[in-house]
């Protein structure tokens, strides 16, 4: 588990840990509600839980699709949010000048997987002695993610996460090859499932992402169920409106329920 940061809670609850927020910082007031919302489901359910959210979108198709509300505003949302409420924060950083900035604000930083091969951006991220999670490329193997870890490790930082979100499938679908969970622990770090971004359905021609919501549970259970570390949820109380990914983030309602569930299959498999 991941005992290298200092404010999660419910670690030795037993069940997997949560990485959810919504895609992108749209404001203070939603993160905060969507935090607070979270907070109260996982510590009633006993999950380590870490608060994720965007501070800029820097991958959309389109030039007019929505990034960010800018960077230090967003930033220091989340850095309210892990004081308030005293939960680990992670965002996305996209280029190596980003790390220093980022690790200031948050507890983890994120590798897109578009960027997971980014030697530089790889370094740059753990010479800040933050967590690092780095998300597995569309496009490649789960074994060679072995080579993320490496450069991660060898920069002097051990605190690594894994992330799956599937594999290309023709040019507009994804698929989850579950192989890659174990296969990636073997590499010694926590792996996570991220169950939203792997139902994606990319390059529409409309330039807006599209995907599947309603499969989030099956995802969810069937990395539960080979044994996944923590899992990876964009959540959102209005997903139709929200402004970035919204075609495949869960609905805030049904979050609780869903892990309810999960945690049943955890317990199963234990």
């Amino acid at each position: 588990m991941l005992n290298y940061l200092d404010k999660l809670k419910n670690t030795d609850s037993g069940n997997f840990f949560l990485m959810a927020g919504p895609c992108a910082i749209e404001g203070e007031d939603i993160a905060m509600r969507i935090a607070e919302k979270i907070i109260t489901i996982t510590d009633k359910l006993q999950i380590p839980y870490i608060f994720k959210g965007s501070y800029r979108k820097a991958n959309r198709s389109k030039g007019s699709s929505f990034t960010g509300i800018g960077d230090e505003k967003a930033l220091r949302i989340l850095e309210r949010i892990g004081r308030e409420f005293g939960v680990p924060t992670v965002t996305d950083i996209h280029e190596s000048g980003e790390a220093a900035m980022a690790a200031a604000y948050v507890d983890v930083l994120q590798i897109p997987a578009f960027l997971c091969r980014q030697t530089d951006l790889l370094i740059a991220a753990a010479q800040t002695g933050k967590v690092v999670n780095v998300k597995k490329g569309q496009f490649l193997s789960a074994g060679s993610m072995k080579f993320a870890v490496e450069k991660v490790k060898e920069a002097g930082n051990n605190k690594v996460i894994l992330t799956d979100r599937g594999n290309t499938f023709g040019y507009q679908d994804l698929i989850v090859d579950y192989r890659g969970l174990p296969e990636m622990q073997s590499f010694g770090v926590p792996v996570v499932m991220d169950c939203t971004h792997s139902l994606q359905q990319p390059n529409q021609s409309s330039g807006v992402t599209g995907g599947k919501p309603e499969l989030i549970s099956t995802i969810a259970k069937a990395a539960i169920a080979v044994g996944a570390d923590g899992l990876f949820i964009e959540t959102h109380p209005d997903p139709a409106n929200a402004k970035s990914d919204g075609a495949n983030m869960l609905h805030l309602d049904l979050l609780e329920e869903t892990l309810t569930k999960l945690i049943r299959i955890r317990q199963a498999i234990l």
